[in-house]
């Protein structure tokens, strides 16, 4: 089940993306954790609902992303001092590697 965010409008949508928010980076990496073993090519990562559009975008991830978008987002984590979630960034990355 993909990650549902609320926000006004899309310019609010890509501030939080701008300034790299911690919970738009943990539900990326929670879906793509949830979905290691997939056949699937894309997932489902987050529902984000416009309220001033009064539209839902879902934004998901390719399978062959998977590696360099844990990457980039263990980098927020870094960020926000959260460790133990970039242990399991980290394992997950050697283990998408190692197949």
């Amino acid at each position: 089940m993909a990650t549902s965010i609320n926000v006004k409008s899309r310019e609010e949508f890509n501030n939080l993306l701008i300034g790299r928010d911690i919970k738009i980076s943990q539900a990326v990496v929670e879906g793509i954790l949830a979905n290691l073993n997939t056949k699937k090519r894309f997932i489902h990562v987050i529902e984000i609902y416009l309220e001033e559009e009064d539209i839902i975008m879902d934004l998901t991830v390719e399978r062959s992303d998977f590696v360099s978008t844990l990457e980039k987002n263990m980098e927020i984590h870094e960020e926000n001092e959260l460790y133990e979630e970039c242990a399991k960034i980290l394992k997950a990355i050697k283990s998408l590697e190692s197949n």
